[in-house]
């Protein structure tokens, strides 16, 4: 087994993991931990009373986060003609149509987030294949297959996070940097909680929000209670 550094180890032994933390000391504590030469990212895990094998325990959706992410996002859209020049103006980086799927087909993807008029569907609809598993198909129920680009992508640019549970029922998002003070850094976790909550599917029974834990890149994760993230 390695062995573990000095600051791995005292982070760890700044963390009760047998407690539930108020989501101010859990935020406190995580940020006290992220002593990585980076501003680290701080993410939120979330356990629900979901099985997304069940198509109508499906959970997903998007938030604009009220403080942002701490990081710009590199954003594609697929369009035509003045739909590619509104995105261009709104500040998508990467705009195309059929040269845009062919280097996506060719595994160029140097984008974060990806936004598709409906009229491109049909071509986007190649890149599933692609595009799926990365998290990066446009959805219209995330706002991302829209006619609106100007405003998906000022969205985008501005700091909104898509989600999507996992297999295991489990969702994952960066919600700040370790150098948002404290409060941004709160506001952003309960917008964030706010979105899956309501994001609740029909066939969800019992408690969905089960679990809830705050990291930061590098440091080890504070169990938060579920009532304190709750708005």
């Amino acid at each position: 087994m390695a062995k573990l550094g000095k600051r791995t180890v005292a982070a760890r032994e700044a963390v009760d993991r047998k407690k539930l933390y108020k989501l101010e000391e859990a935020i406190a504590l995580v940020k006290s931990n992220a002593t990585a030469k980076f501003d680290e990212t701080i993410e939120v895990a979330i356990n629900l009373g979901v099985d997304p094998r069940h198509a109508d325990q499906m959970v997903r959706g998007v938030v604009a986060l009220p403080n942002g992410t701490g990081r710009t996002a590199r954003v594609a859209v697929f369009a035509r003609d003045a739909k590619a020049d509104e995105a261009k103006a709104a500040g998508a980086d990467i705009v195309g149509a059929e040269e845009l799927v062919d280097e996506v087909l060719k595994g160029n993807i140097d984008f974060d987030r990806c936004i598709a008029t409906p009229d491109m569907m049909p071509l986007v609809g190649r890149l599933g294949k692609v595009l799926g598993p990365r998290n990066l198909m446009p959805n219209p129920k995330v706002g991302t297959v829209t006619p609106d680009v100007k405003t998906a992508v000022e969205a985008a640019k501005a700091g909104s996070v898509e989600f999507r549970v996992e297999k295991a029922g489990i969702l994952h998002a960066g919600v700040g940097k370790a150098s948002f003070d404290d409060a941004k850094l709160v506001e952003n976790v309960k917008a964030f909680a706010d979105a899956v909550q309501k994001a609740k599917p029909s066939g969800a029974k019992g408690t969905f929000i089960q679990r809830v834990a705050l990291t930061s890149s590098m440091g080890p994760g504070v169990h938060v209670d579920v009532s304190s993230v709750q708005a």
